[in-house]
């Protein structure tokens, strides 16, 4: 069988050949999902307890369970792998991080996930908690790399730190750029951790944020991200879960791809949205039946939104732009004081209470944003040094 793609290869392909010392004769946990394929569709897990090198203790799963199917902050339960026949340990229920228990008789952590380089999205803050416990524990630890869909991109407001949370736990900004490979040697220096970590890289790798540089078919790491398209365009619609008056698709074939509401129009908005040129976005009307919420069944005149340029796009300016639209055409007290509206959880997501108050407070979009630039500015400089991958040649 043909790889996916048979110049670029998951990181896991480089483990398992190149690298195949770092495992020799250890025992192994592995922090994964089913998302966590190589080129011809077989599971991490199923590679790693195949390998005679090394022994596959256990599995441990971040949000959303090993099997990813859990939703957006369901606690998930202990279990044994149907197959494997080795324990599925949750890094979501009664702990975050993995306890002494899970760790005491592996030698070697691997890690390796399906992220989308969002500061919100939790694997990056498990992530953290896993270099923790290893720097604790005195573990090796091995990130197998994979492609984000903001390999380039910088953007939103960096952490207050009064606000840190499982959803915002790194001075980062909220898009950060880096890898899952790249982050870790990005925390392990921000945090001055005594850890040994190894990162075995995407081979034939260049920073292209389309579709086509994936080295393995797609499976959805969370059930909303069913897609690349769903998640390049999560961090500009996730509000959603804050501001449950405007739905963003889920449950539908294009999650976060979308949004909607009774009280839309969907041609007024799309028009609103393409006379502000929001940088690598096309927008479209796009009814469509909700699937959750108080008036699930309801077809309401939505709007879509497509990438259409991966290299200028600003998914934290984007979403940016929506809210100002929508309180432009609707009103603050629409978007900002619906009964279910969480503002708390809003400033979680995001990091700070400065985003939310500027956007009820009606400042232009580009006021906001300029204030992104220094610290953006501060954190691209620090990035650099973790940085394993060239940019494309063309």
């Amino acid at each position: 069988m043909r790889p996916f793609v048979a110049d670029v290869q998951p990181g896991i392909h480089a483990l398992l050949t190149t690298h195949i010392d770092w495992i020799a004769g250890k025992c192994v946990g592995l922090i994964s999902h089913m998302a966590a394929v190589d080129s011809l569709g077989r599971s991490t897990a199923q590679r790693l307890h195949a390998q005679q090198e090394c022994t596959l203790v256990n599995l441990m799963g971040p949000e959303h369970g090993y099997f990813g199917n859990a939703t957006a902050g369901e606690h998930v339960k202990n279990r044994q792998h149907p197959t494997l026949g080795i324990p599925v340990h949750s890094l979501y229920g009664k702990t975050r991080k993995p306890s002494a228990a899970m760790l005491a008789d592996i030698d070697t952590i691997v890690v390796d996930l399906q992220d989308l380089g969002v500061r919100c999205y939790t694997y990056v803050s498990t992530l953290r908690l896993v270099l923790e416990c290893a720097a604790e524990f005195g573990k090796t630890v091995i990130v197998a790399d994979r492609p984000i869909p903001f390999p380039n991109t910088i953007d939103g407001p960096m952490l207050n730190p009064d606000l840190a949370s499982f959803v915002a736990s790194m001075p980062m900004p909220f898009i950060y750029g880096m890898t899952p490979g790249e982050a870790a040697r990005w925390i392990v220096d921000a945090l001055s951790l005594d850890v040994t970590l190894h990162v075995a890289p995407m081979q034939g790798y260049t920073r292209n944020p389309n579709r086509g540089c994936m080295p393995a078919p797609w499976i959805p790491p969370s059930p909303g991200i069913v897609s690349w398209e769903s998640a390049t365009c999560y961090p500009s619609t996730v509000f959603g879960e804050a501001l449950p008056a405007i739905d963003h698709g889920r449950c539908t074939g294009l999650p976060f791809q979308l949004i909607g509401a009774p009280w839309m129009d969907g041609i007024a908005i799309s028009a609103a949205l393409e006379e502000r040129n929001v940088s690598g976005t096309q927008w479209h009307p796009h009814p469509y039946h909700l699937m959750t919420g108080d008036n699930k069944g309801a077809l309401v005149s939505g709007v879509r939104f497509v990438v259409s340029d991966p290299n200028s796009f600003r998914p934290a300016e984007t979403c940016v732009a929506i809210l100002d639209v929508l309180r432009d055409l609707y009103g603050r007290d629409t978007i900002w004081h619906d009964k279910n509206a969480r503002p708390a959880f809003f400033d979680k997501l995001f990091g700070n209470t400065e985003l939310r108050e500027s956007l009820v407070d009606g400042q232009p979009p580009a006021q906001i944003t300029s204030s992104w630039v220094a610290p953006m500015a501060a954190f691209a400089e620090q990035r650099q040094r973790a940085l394993l991958y060239p940019q494309p040649t063309s």
